[in-house]
């Protein structure tokens, strides 16, 4: 499991958004983790931004679904959105996708799970055109292959968005501007705060920029 970093209590997060402007927001608190998912994954369908703060950090180099910025891969623009926005990356630079483990052979030919993304694969021939934001231009995509039991949470969204669009992955980069990831709800708010991104969920909170 990568998931050996900080966990952040819940009066650590509410003690963090008390010190914004929150009228300055949409802001909400769910008390079901699947109606947050499904709000979620609808907001990523519509071409939103969204950065992803949920229980202990990532070890490693990776964004693993716990400090994630997401977004939804059909969109062949959305690359350049998220660098206009908030990444400001070079062009040749892909995004990543995360996809439900047990889709994964439907839709990348090599049997290796990836579950740490640290290997590419050859995404299907007829696949490609559905997902042309994280293809690569040689074919293949650094995936991450995602379990319910290795993370819920993450798995749950992720469900959400393939029941909405038919699509079982989504975009996934670290959760970052052009600093290390992320590891405090502090340090999220701040990127949150000095990009243009979309929308912040912190655990069960979810804080949208109004329209």
């Amino acid at each position: 499991m990568p998931y050996l970093g900080p966990k952040y209590e819940e009066n650590q997060i509410s003690n963090e958004i008390k010190k914004i402007d929150i009228n300055l927001f949409t802001y909400k608190e769910y008390k079901s983790h699947r109606e947050l998912c499904n709000t979620v994954a609808q907001k990523i369908s519509e071409g939103r931004i969204v950065g992803w703060f949920q229980d202990r950090v990532e070890f490693g180099a990776r964004a693993l679904g716990n400090r994630s910025i997401l977004a939804d891969p059909r969109n062949k623009n959305i690359k350049q959105i998220i660098n206009s926005k908030i990444k400001k990356r070079e062009e040749f630079r892909p995004f990543a996708p995360s996809i439900l483990s047990e889709f994964k052979n439907d839709w990348f030919e090599e049997e290796y799970y990836n579950y740490y993304m640290k290997a590419v694969l050859k995404i299907k021939e007829e696949k490609k055109t559905k997902v042309p934001s994280i293809v690569h231009v040689d074919q293949t995509c650094r995936l991450q292959s995602v379990e319910e039991k290795n993370n819920l949470k993450f798995h749950m969204l992720i469900n959400c968005f393939y029941k909405i669009t038919g699509v079982p992955l989504i975009l996934n980069t670290s959760f970052n501007e052009n600093e290390p990831i992320v590891c405090s709800p502090k340090e999220a708010i701040d990127c949150f705060l000095r990009t243009k991104m979309d929308d912040l969920v912190l655990d069960n909170r979810l804080i949208s920029r109004k329209n």
